[in-house]
């Protein structure tokens, strides 16, 4: 029986290599999104503390160079979380451009994966068809030969 080799084989091989690096690629990108935004989570949660603790300096007996320490951290806080922000929204795009391009590979992979089963089913026909004349020419034979 013949064996079927896809003349482009090595083709799908690239295309599945490419997709397994855009996968990665992806995850790494997701993985520093996440980060970014406990990063950022962290900063809310340190700023509301120190309001917290403004009100807290304010509403008892009042010291003026606290007031001052607390506001000011408080300050620095608001200047950490726009940074931080904006470093989550270009993780935000990376992961997103990531994600395309792991799109953009899975169908040229599956464009490969669905020719070469056209190639196949191709293949199977030719064979099913030269199997029926053999089979014919034998039969063609022994008819003849009686």
């Amino acid at each position: 029986m013949a064996k079927f080799t896809y003349r482009m084989q090595n083709i799908l091989d690239i295309k599945i290599k490419m997709e397994n690096q855009a996968k990665l690629a992806y995850g790494i990108a997701n993985r520093r999104l996440s980060e970014e935004q406990e990063k950022l989570q962290q900063i809310f949660l340190q700023k509301a503390s120190y309001e917290h603790r403004a009100r807290e300096l304010v509403s008892g007996t009042l010291k003026v160079q606290e007031i001052r320490e607390c506001r000011n951290a408080i300050d620095v806080m608001k200047v950490r979380q726009r940074a931080q922000m904006m470093n989550v929204h270009a993780a935000e795009k990376n992961a997103e451009q990531a994600r395309a391009e792991l799109n953009r590979l899975m169908v040229e992979r599956k464009t490969q994966e669905k020719l070469r089963e056209r190639a196949f089913e191709e293949f199977k026909q030719e064979l099913a068809y030269a199997e029926g004349k053999e089979i014919d020419e034998l039969v063609s034979y022994t008819y003849h030969k009686n």
